[in-house]
């Protein structure tokens, strides 16, 4: 069976990870001097505290080739074929560590294809909870990966934050962008392109109207296969998005989860994402 690896910034829980069997690899996070793994020694609450209280920025680094070259090993023992699909080119240097792994895993019989996702947090989690699911079904690399690959364009993101500014520190947008956000005194609402870069696609006067953007972006798909809902501290409100999102997907099919450490050095405490995997009518499996 095709054995599925991701980075922590999937978003992918432990429980998603058990179940659909899925390899997460944590990303670092670093506060100052200190250096945690990703959601292993630094958890989300204990990481937004610290986030809020520290007055220099973390910062984030991803995992070696080498690293990554043993955790390919180490599956190969188990399945001669592994599919790997990473945060994208634009946001990190994970998927080029995982392209160099290729080349220094020892067991040469085992295929291995790494994808680049062009996304993060649950934008890239439903490519892999797919992959995984498919793998479970008795499906082949072959037949995941171009799979994978051609539904990219098919999941759509927007993310709300209070401020821009977590971005525009980690060079993740423009300062003129943040601008919007910090002069204005609104909402921005932020997409990833289907190139993975990171961009502003709207803003709206408060926190009240910025998730009712959200709520309003998932009622205009008709077809859709998946759906999460991400926070980074405020639960309450990412629990109500999802109630209210029940009407027109089921709520048990809705995934919620908490946006990753990495993530959050890069959003602020304040992120709340949906994510939406849109087929057109025939192509949903």
């Amino acid at each position: 069976m095709v054995k599925v690896i991701t980075d922590s910034v999937s978003d992918i829980t432990p429980d998603l990870a058990e179940k659909w069997g899925i390899t997460v690899v944590p990303l670092h996070i670093h506060f100052g001097t200190e250096t945690f793994l990703d959601r292993v020694d630094l958890q989300t609450e204990e990481f937004y505290h610290r986030l809020e209280k520290s007055k220099s920025l973390p910062t984030t680094s991803t995992v070696t080739s080498k690293e990554m070259a043993a955790l390919f090993d180490g599956l190969s023992e188990d399945t001669d074929e592994i599919l790997g699909i990473y945060l994208g080119t634009k946001l990190s240097a994970t998927y080029e560590m995982a392209l160099k792994a290729k080349e220094e895993v020892k067991n040469k019989r085992c295929r291995i294809e790494v994808v680049d996702s062009r996304a993060a947090v649950a934008k890239q989690g439903l490519l892999v909870l797919e992959a995984a699911k498919l793998a479970q079904e008795g499906k082949g690399l072959s037949e995941i990966e171009p799979y994978i690959r051609e539904s990219i364009p098919r999941v759509h993101l927007r993310g709300s934050f209070d401020t821009l500014e977590y971005l525009r520190k980690g060079g993740r947008i423009g300062r003129a962008q943040s601008l919007i956000g910090s002069i204005l005194k609104v909402n921005p609402i932020v997409t990833i392109e289907d190139d993975g870069v990171v961009g502003p696609c709207g803003r709206e006067r408060n926190r009240a109207r910025a998730i009712e953007y959200l709520y309003n972006f998932v009622l205009g798909f008709k077809n859709i296969k998946a759906l999460a809902v991400e926070y980074g501290t405020h639960h309450d409100e990412a629990e109500a998005l999802t109630e209210r999102l029940s009407a027109v997907f089921p709520r048990e099919d809705i995934i919620l989860s908490v946006v990753s450490p990495v993530v959050g050095t890069h959003t602020g405490p304040s992120i709340l994402v949906v994510s939406v995997w849109d087929e057109p009518p025939g192509m949903v499996r």
